[in-house]
């Protein structure tokens, strides 16, 4: 079979191909089961395959790529418009194959499988730090009704007040709850060694990875940014300029300009809010060292903090931190942290 262009709709079990001939004529309209899949996509000759960026979607992608398949990933938000009317499976496989045709259409680069499993790392970290501290909060609320509380935040301080708990005798905590406490206790550490094994895989990765060690000779880049910018973008040449890249992240102003004149608000807060998070909790640890400092970077932040306030400087430097990283990603060189702007 021969087709120009091929619209596909993921799912779990049941799939919707919509295909196109070179004169823009629907030629295939059908179901596919999953295991029917590879099946049709071989018996087709190379062409443009297009789908949502969803899920499973960059393990097709990479499948039908080694069937010699030309495939791209849309974002949903960018298919949306092209849905002509209710929302089922064929309408919206007559959508992606109809964006992809688009000359200025955005597309999402397609990752390994090395890439993934290291995203994966860091979804389980980040969920194994909510479910601590959530369980950290459930700590100090059972114990705040026995009238012990710990004036200082944090993992550790909750744990000292654990101790504590347990260690008073005196304290009116009935031999129930002295129970249930050392149950929550064991299962704070289970936890925290398990967040331990998590951060040993991510400083491996940092070892390991070139790519990572040039990311972590830039101030406000530790290897858990390093990491999760290195697995989500990979060599960042998706994007033709660093203010894409960073544009990608959210971290350029919000526009509403109209009959010439230009409004700038605050960041979009588009793109991946973990890796945005990341950037700017490292640009916050940055300025808080950089007031005895005499390089061009710390003097640069500190004529800033004089003119604006600590969260608009923080925004800043988290802004030329996404700017440095694309040119250490896309060009393949070292930081230079003394090198002069060039011109534009």
């Amino acid at each position: 079979m021969k087709f120009k262009r091929i619209g596909v709709d993921l799912a779990k079990q049941v799939f919707q191909v919509h295909g196109v001939d070179s004169h823009e004529q629907v030629v295939c309209r059908k179901q596919l089961k999953r295991a029917q899949m590879l099946d049709f996509f071989r018996q087709c000759e190379p062409c443009l395959v297009a789908m949502e960026a969803c899920g499973s979607a960059h393990y097709w992608a990479r499948e039908l790529r080694t069937l010699g398949h030309e495939v791209r990933l849309i974002a949903p938000q960018f298919v949306k418009p092209y849905v002509k009317s209710g929302k089922n499976d064929a309408n919206d496989a007559e959508a992606i194959c109809e964006a992809a045709s688009r000359p200025t259409m955005r597309y999402v680069e397609v990752k390994s499988a090395e890439q993934q499993a290291s995203q994966a790392l860091h979804r389980i970290r980040s969920r194994l730090i909510r479910a601590r501290t959530a369980l950290v909060n459930e700590i100090r609320g059972l114990l705040g009704e026995f009238g012990l509380i710990a004036v200082q935040r944090g993992t550790a301080a909750t744990r000292r007040l654990i101790q504590t708990a347990m260690e008073d005798a005196e304290n009116g905590l009935p031999g129930q709850m002295r129970e249930l406490l050392s149950g929550l206790q064991d299962e704070l550490d289970e936890r925290d060694a398990h967040l331990s094994r998590l951060d040993g895989m991510i400083q491996r990765q940092s070892r390991e990875d070139e790519r990572v060690k040039r990311l972590l000779e830039v101030e406000g880049i530790g290897p858990i940014s390093a990491t999760a910018i290195v697995s989500a973008v990979g060599d960042a040449r998706q994007f033709s300029n660093a203010r894409q890249f960073a544009a990608w992240l959210g971290l350029v102003p919000r526009q509403h300009s109209s009959g010439g004149k230009e409004r700038l608000g605050s960041i979009n807060k588009q793109g991946d809010t973990y890796l945005r998070t990341l950037l700017i909790h490292g640009a916050r640890a940055v300025l808080r060292h950089c007031q005895n400092k005499e390089d061009r970077r710390s003097e640069w932040l500190q004529q800033l903090l004089c003119r604006r306030n600590m969260n608009i400087t923080t925004v800043a430097l988290a802004n030329k931190n996404a700017r440095i990283v694309w040119a250490i990603l896309s060009r393949g060189e070292n930081y230079q942290p003394d090198r002069a702007p060039q011109p534009a």
